[in-house]
């Protein structure tokens, strides 16, 4: 792998650096505190071509792969996390339309998707089927024409707000795992409503919504791919989405840290600058360390999948590692700065809320360590393939 970033990547930093810091920074305490979507910044992102990151270009993406997309994701999350994990969601799932769906499919829904002119969600979890999926029991039966779905579904981001759902359903009772399916609901689909929003302790830029689903038909051309091929298709996705949210989480600390770095450059004590406590000096050392060390086992996932190698290992460490490091990082920073950091007035309070949720989804951080374990499992004494 090689570490420098060639021009296009260098530009396209730049590019979401710039939107982070113009729009989305300036606005994102505003929209956590009045729990505001803001359709006009996922419109911007879509001009920006932000939103069709994985597509190639014939069906209006701009292909550019997994390690420039964790590059904006990062930048983007610097400015708002809510915002990073939305648009990192929408791309999964405009991805998993795109490599599952059939022409017509891409057509219909991959290229509005991937300008920007549509939002997309995904919708896995329910209430007995969480880190199980397997055991999801939203039915969906065949009937002349397609199907009927009904059920709940929880915790959909971007939901009531997405225009394009890709729901896992159960279309067989008597398999577990090769009993799920995908299916693509749109939004005013006669049926499907939704939730009030979820009352989150962060995150609130970006709605958390139940799906519910009373009879609810859909046509046979809504169906991805084959019937009994849904799992497959969520954990693909989702490991991709483990490298994202991961990307997204090296973003948030390192706001965090920078806001905090500064302080303490700032901030004085005892007839000095509290940086200059060997204490302090120790723990900046260690968080900057841990920062740098997820960054670069975020990029080296991200890098692999561009090279179309296995990396669901990968992905798991850097999902688990990055995630717990920001949550890290985001405490101590509220640490230094003492008394304040705990105070609404400053950030960091809510940079380390936003923390939180990302060592849970995508995949708990405990499910990583389960996924860690079972792929170590398969290489006897612990010799892994050289993937480098």
């Amino acid at each position: 792998m090689n570490f420098k970033l060639n021009d296009e990547q260098r530009l396209i930093r730049r590019a979401a650096r710039d939107f982070a810091t113009k729009e989305l920074a300036p606005n994102a305490r505003e929209w956590e505190e009045t729990h505001t979507f803001s359709r006009n910044a996922f419109k911007k992102m879509g001009q920006l071509d932000f939103t069709g990151l994985y597509v190639p270009e014939e069906y209006d993406g701009t292909g550019v792969g997994r390690l420039t997309a964790a590059i904006i994701f990062e930048e983007l999350a610097k400015g708002c996390f809510a915002t990073a994990v939305y648009v990192s969601v929408h791309n999964m799932v405009t991805n998993l339309i795109y490599q599952y769906g059939n022409e017509a499919q891409r057509e219909r829904w991959v290229k509005p998707l991937a300008r920007g002119e549509k939002l997309a969600a995904y919708s896995l979890t329910e209430g007995e089927a969480g880190s199980d999926a397997a055991a999801l029991s939203t039915r969906c039966v065949k009937t002349d024409g397609g199907y009927v779905l009904n059920g709940t579904k929880l915790y959909v981001t971007s939901g009531g707000v997405a225009d394009i759902y890709a729901v896992m359903v159960r279309t067989d009772e008597t398999q577990k795992q090769k009993g799920v399916s995908a299916v693509v609901v749109e939004k005013g689909t006669p049926g499907l409503s939704f939730g009030p929003h979820e009352p989150k302790m962060g995150l609130n830029a970006s709605p958390t919504t139940e799906l519910n689903f009373s009879d609810c038909f859909i046509p046979q051309e809504n169906l991805l791919g084959e019937e009994g091929k849904g799992l497959n298709m969520a954990l693909t996705a989702l490991n991709g989405g483990r490298v994202s949210i991961g990307a997204c989480s090296v973003g948030l600390a390192q706001q965090a840290f920078d806001y905090a770095l500064s302080y303490a450059h700032k901030r004085q004590q005892f007839g000095r600058s509290i940086i200059a406590f060997q204490g302090l000096q120790f723990l900046v050392a260690d968080l900057a360390t841990e920062l740098e060390a997820a960054r670069g086992m975020v990029y080296r996932a991200a890098w692999l999948m561009d090279q179309n190698e296995p990396a669901v290992l990968e992905a798991a460490m850097a999902k688990r590692f990055a995630t717990d490091m920001a949550m890290h990082v985001t405490t101590e920073s509220v640490q230094i700065l003492g008394g304040y950091g705990y105070m609404r007035s400053y950030p960091v309070e809510m940079y380390m809320r936003s923390a939180k949720v990302a060592q849970i989804f995508e995949g708990t951080n405990q499910i990583q360590r389960v996924v860690i374990a079972r792929e170590l499992s398969k290489y006897k004494g612990g010799k892994r393939p050289d993937s480098y």
